[in-house]
């Protein structure tokens, strides 16, 4: 029995020095850092107007507002009354909170024109954007972009 207990032990020492030189001993090598050119990055923030449209956007609902406001009126409602009463509250809660959440989103959906703006950038990409004013710009005006928006450059 001595012996059975000695061989394990030894084999569970043998066991922890092969994991630990295992873990010690690494295949795999630094990944290779590379950087773009430094011109590339100022290319693509330079371009010229292509086009501009002005373009209505907006105006459609997903009936979220509805259900939402549906929701949180009928939980509302629940806690009036009780019984019958209680039945009739959570119904009138749905009812009243879906056409004010309705309503809420339909104001902050309205309709609105915003100017589409077609950028030939110098690096020979093209963006499509959108803002809420050109500020003076008009085809074939030298823009910079910065942070998704143009400016006049």
């Amino acid at each position: 029995m001595r012996h059975s207990t000695y061989m394990g032990a030894i084999t569970l020492a043998a066991a922890s020095a092969v994991a630990t030189l295992a873990g010690c001993a690494s295949s795999t090598q630094p990944a290779a850092v590379t950087y773009p050119p430094a011109s590339s990055s100022v290319a693509a923030s330079y371009g010229t107007i292509d086009s501009i449209q002005l373009v209505r956007t907006g105006g459609t609902t997903s009936g979220a507002g509805a259900v939402t406001g549906g929701l949180v009126g009928a939980l509302v409602g629940n806690q009036i009354g009780s019984g019958a009463g209680r039945t009739a509250a959570t119904v009138a809660g749905a009812v009243g909170g879906a056409l004010v959440g309705n309503k809420v989103e339909n104001d902050r959906n309205q309709p609105r024109e915003t100017y589409q703006i077609s950028v030939r950038m110098d690096n020979g990409d093209y963006r499509v954007l959108q803002q809420d004013d050109i500020a003076g710009m008009q085809v074939g005006t030298r823009v910079r972009m910065v942070d998704g928006h143009l400016y006049r450059y």
